[in-house]
């Protein structure tokens, strides 16, 4: 019997929670790739990330390297979109109900207003959902490295439809909706030495 793996990664959740092992710790996609593949092949895998236009030479770079094919790289397809910009300048609180005014520190008196603007990620979500539904009769087994709640619809349906759901992720930053529906818990923390750079 054989069990189709299929790995949906969500680069900007890893990116961030990495942080959660160690201050500055790095992992090495092709090391995660071959630690998971100890329990069998990955059918395939995609990478999603929302990215600055145009990308730096060394995004680009690493963004080749991954689509790689082993030994050299993890071979993963790289899936790529846009940032999305939000006013940074129009703040809320939800602890007193009220919008903030936010200043940029180096706005002089007198001076035209600064528009301050926060960077967010457009897309990922969508097509990690999308990835999974589109490929849904490819796999057995859907791999994600993402703790975000956003996706529990389509991983309840898929589950209820039969697939196993995987989760390789960090410890204390993934959704306890995600964790219940998971089949299996691949904790990066647990085996950080071997995947790290």
């Amino acid at each position: 019997m054989t069990n189709r793996r299929l790995w949906l990664i969500d680069a900007g959740y890893l990116f961030n929670a990495r942080h959660s092992v160690s201050s500055g710790y790095e992992f090495n996609y092709l090391k995660l790739r071959e630690k998971i593949e100890q329990d069998g092949p990955i059918w395939r895998a995609y990478y999603f990330n929302s990215i600055p236009s145009p990308p730096g030479e060394a995004q680009e770079s690493f963004h080749n390297w991954l689509q790689s094919a082993p030994p050299n790289g993890p071979k993963i397809i790289t899936r790529l979109y846009g940032l999305k910009y939000q006013r940074g300048d129009r703040a809320y609180c939800e602890t007193c109900n009220q919008k903030v005014s936010l200043t940029c520190p180096h706005q002089r008196a007198g001076e035209q207003r600064h528009i301050l603007k926060n960077e967010v990620q457009k897309g990922v979500d969508v097509g990690i959902a999308t990835a999974a539904l589109i490929h849904q009769n490819n796999y057995d087994t859907l791999i994600l490295s993402t703790g975000d709640g956003d996706l529990l619809d389509a991983i309840e349906y898929l589950s209820e439809s039969g697939k196993r759901i995987e989760l390789v992720v960090f410890d204390n930053s993934v959704s306890t909706d995600l964790q219940c529906r998971a089949d299996k818990l691949y904790l990066i923390n647990d085996f950080a030495d071997e995947v790290g750079n």
